[in-house]
């Protein structure tokens, strides 16, 4: 009986044991389960913007909508102006740099500049930027950087804005470029656009400001020399929309120009991109670089997809520009 006792209380305890270490298994991988669930990480993203204008805020927009879709609280956005000031853009990507953030978004030319000198490792993409080789100084650009960077770009085929130009103004014989000599990727689409201008038999002559302080003077010789205006995406024109206005309207002297925002200011009809639609295309971009791991300098920068005809139908009015049933309307709310 002592023998059965003994053994029965033996066989008991290793039972215990056994479970106690079942249960200890079972805990450990529900912990171990737990902590990978809730452990993701938060992606830290800083933005630079050049300027506050309703394209570029829509760019910064769709870019952090369509990231806050994919990741909700996992992403934070560090969001920073700089006023327009390049200096200010050097001083802002430096401090996300230092911040050590996981991306910086550079929103125009300007800022993707500064970002692409303040770091070499943190990956960097660019939009609202109309031309990568002028932005990063790379005098064969191909569409990839081979760096840390890339983006997307708001170029227009200059070639149909050109067209456009002609369709709405054929009569004109005198075409006046007027944008800021302190942007180069204005620059870049004046050299391209010129020769598809002349191709029409306009004589097209260039008008240069340095900054807010002579842009409605330039502009005031400008309307007196020209039958029509044409504006690139220019972020100092963007600013100065509404000096131009004042200017170009009372002188009865129509422009076309490269984006919708800048034509809602001073405009008569623009070939123009979503920047909201270009904005989210960025995002999709960043996601698959910091979740999906993919090297920026191996995407090649994106381009929008599509382009629409627009006309800011009061100023077409006052102006008397007859505008092709094909041209849509730009809201004004």
């Amino acid at each position: 009986m002592k023998k059965k006792k003994i053994m029965t209380l033996v066989l008991t305890a290793a039972m215990a044991v056994t479970a106690l270490a079942g249960c200890g298994q079972s805990s450990s991988k529900s912990s171990a389960s737990g902590a990978a669930s809730s452990s993701g990480k938060t992606y830290n993203i800083g933005i630079c913007q050049l300027v506050q204008h309703p394209a570029l805020d829509a760019a910064t927009k769709g870019f952090k909508d369509y990231l806050t879709e994919k990741l909700g609280d996992k992403v934070k956005f560090d969001e920073q102006n700089a006023a327009g000031d390049s200096a200010n853009c050097s001083t802002i990507c430096n401090g996300f740099v230092s911040a050590g953030d996981d991306l910086i978004m550079a929103n125009a030319t300007a800022a993707l500049t500064a970002a692409s000198q303040a770091t070499t490792t943190i990956p960097i993409l660019g939009t609202s930027v109309t031309d990568y080789g002028s932005a990063l100084s790379v005098k064969d650009w191909n569409g990839k950087s081979g760096t840390n960077v890339s983006g997307t770009t708001d170029l227009a085929p200059l070639d149909q804005q050109a067209s456009m130009l002609n369709e709405l103004f054929p009569d004109a014989k005198k075409v006046g470029i007027l944008y800021c000599s302190a942007e180069a990727n204005s620059k870049y689409q004046v050299d391209t656009i010129t020769p598809f201008l002349e191709k029409y038999g306009y004589t097209v002559t260039q008008y240069t400001f340095s900054d807010s302080n002579d842009v409605a003077q330039v502009t005031k010789q400008a309307c007196a020399d020209c039958d029509v205006l044409y504006i690139p995406t220019d972020n100092t024109a963007a600013n100065c929309a509404e000096n131009i206005n004042n200017v170009a309207l009372p002188a009865k002297t129509p422009i076309v120009t490269g984006e919708e925002g800048i034509c809602s200011g001073c405009g008569v009809a623009t070939l123009s991109i979503s920047y909201e639609d270009l904005g989210r295309k960025t995002g999709e971009m960043a996601y698959d670089i910091l979740v999906n791991g993919k090297n920026p300098g191996d995407m090649q920068v994106e381009s929008a997809e599509t382009f629409t005809k627009e006309y800011d139908a009061d100023r077409a009015k006052e102006l008397g520009v007859d505008i092709p049933d094909d041209y849509t309307a730009i809201s004004k709310e």
